[in-house]
């Protein structure tokens, strides 16, 4: 055998073993990812063989499958539409599902270890037992009423989110994002009418499929004040002490002063932490996180949840919905040194400092709470397809404590200060304590200011039973005291029906 033939021969022995290695890594390695692919045909017609569970908030079905006489034997439908889109998610045949229908998808479609002795008897008895079914958290009254307000706000913006938890156990009573879209085009069997709705959608400059109580961060304005006053209480300032404020500040090495939003906020040279916080009183705040510093600012929002990774909310800490990481953002200068300016701006929730609707609400119930954080959840059992047979029942759990109890009952004493005398009026329910914070937070040279609230009530006895965020993107003047009114009615909402049941 001639040279060229050897080099041909041994150039097809290396494709022959190139060609025979690939076969045993997708048979040994892929196998498995190929086989359960969404974009496997033979699995999406087995997957619609058997019913799908339901997805449900107080004994209300807000996702069912109904029977149908195509190929795929279930339609996958949302009674709820809009209302409940960024709470369930949405299960497409060809394109990829969302939220609980994701994160709860084998027990939903009965493929779970948890219901395999339903699939056993289904060997013998020819049946398919539907899936298994997911009890949420949610409140059906405060999310009529979150979705109502936020849609009709007195504002007429379009934007905006709205979520309430329970203080005590972090159950999750309302979460509305603003636009919504109805997720029943999206899993319509007809693909192409599906990915033709879904690219509309995504194509929506106002982005409808964002999930704004859980996704959006935003500068939070005088809300993030809060985090401050912690801080000062902290460190050596009582809710009565004296801190330098007046009309207008300019911090060194800046030549923008900070003013406050009207001449009547706090001109006096000197006012108590109790007048700052009630008044939102913005030279006040900015003096103070100078004098507190970038490090202590920056733990204190750590401690209530800033710049947490890998926060979701559906099981107790076993998926669900992704939450964006709150920050705090840059403080200090090239040298390492704290920047005056930066600091100042930061500790009136503006410059880098940037927060969920979900962290403020987080916020407001862990002062409401006695300083304890609980853990946010949606999803309060899993029921087997015979509705008798629990699954999980949710444990409420502690995330964090970023408080103790004196400070928290000292920033309660502030909130309720604002609600009562202050910026937070609009929030007040009768027979109810309520406390709150507003914020109005630059968005921009050329855009309108965003409205935000974070509040709590308490019952008559002292017990917390509501934390609530409202957020109006680029809502103006007036943004954040409509933001209270919507907070404070979510919160009667979530009173009058708990949810969770």
């Amino acid at each position: 055998m001639n040279a060229p033939l050897r080099r041909v021969g041994v150039v097809v022995m290396i494709l022959f073993g190139l060609l025979f290695a690939n076969l045993n890594w997708i048979q040994a390695y892929k196998a498995d990812e190929y086989r359960t692919s969404d974009y496997n045909g033979r699995v999406q017609v087995a997957e619609y063989e058997r019913k799908r569970g339901n997805i449900e908030a107080g004994g209300t079905a807000f996702a069912v499958s109904k029977e149908t006489d195509g190929e795929l034997k279930y339609q996958r439908t949302y009674p709820g539409g809009a209302k409940y889109a960024h709470v369930l998610g949405y299960k497409p045949v060809n394109l990829g599902d969302t939220g609980i229908e994701r994160s709860e998808n084998d027990f939903l479609a009965g493929t779970s270890d948890q219901l395999f002795i339903d699939r056993f008897k289904d060997m013998f008895t020819g049946d398919q037992t539907a899936g298994g079914n997911v009890l949420l958290t949610i409140s059906k009254r405060a999310q009529d009423v979150a979705y109502d307000q936020l849609r009709n706000n007195k504002q007429g913006v379009s934007k905006g989110a709205a979520i309430a938890i329970d203080p005590r156990t972090g159950a999750v009573q309302a979460l509305v994002s603003m636009p919504s879209f109805d997720p029943n085009p999206l899993a319509s069997h007809d693909t192409d009418a599906a990915t033709a709705a879904y690219n509309k959608l995504e194509q929506d400059a106002d982005r409808p499929l964002r999930n704004r109580a859980l996704g959006e961060v935003l500068p939070p304005g005088s809300a993030f004040k809060i985090v401050v006053a912690a801080a000062a209480l902290e460190n050596g300032v009582g809710k009565n002490t004296q801190i330098p404020a007046g009309a207008s500040f300019t911090p060194p090495t800046s030549g923008t002063p900070i003013r406050n939003a009207a001449p009547s906020i706090c001109p006096e040279s000197q006012v108590s932490l109790m007048e700052a916080v009630t008044e939102s009183c913005n030279t006040g705040f900015a003096k103070l996180g100078i004098r507190l510093g970038a490090d202590t600012i920056k733990e204190k929002a750590r401690q209530f949840g800033f710049e947490q990774e890998d926060l979701t909310v559906g099981q107790l800490g076993e998926g669900g919905h992704a939450v964006a990481a709150s920050r705090t953002g840059d403080m200090q200068n090239a040298d390492g040194g704290d920047d005056p300016a930066a600091l100042a701006q930061s500790s009136i929730g503006q410059r880098d400092v940037r927060m969920t609707p979900l962290q403020g609400a987080m916020i407001a119930a862990s002062v409401a709470n006695g300083g304890s954080q609980m853990r946010p959840y949606l999803v309060r059992q899993l029921l087997g397809p015979d509705r008798t047979t629990s699954y999980y029942t949710a444990d409420p759990r502690e995330l964090r404590q970023p408080v103790s109890g004196q400070v928290a009952a000292d920033l309660r004493e502030m909130m309720v200060s604002v609600v009562e005398n202050g910026t937070g009026r609009q929030a007040q329910i009768d027979g109810y304590t309520v406390g709150g914070k507003t914020g109005t937070a630059q968005s921009g040279p050329q855009t309108r200011d965003h409205g935000w609230f974070i509040g709590f009530a308490l019952d008559k006895n002292g017990n917390a039973v509501s934390a609530v965020c409202v957020l109006l993107e680029e809502a103006g003047d007036g943004g954040s005291a409509e933001a209270a009114r919507i907070g404070g009615q979510i919160m009667r909402a979530a009173i009058t029906d708990p949810g969770g049941r």
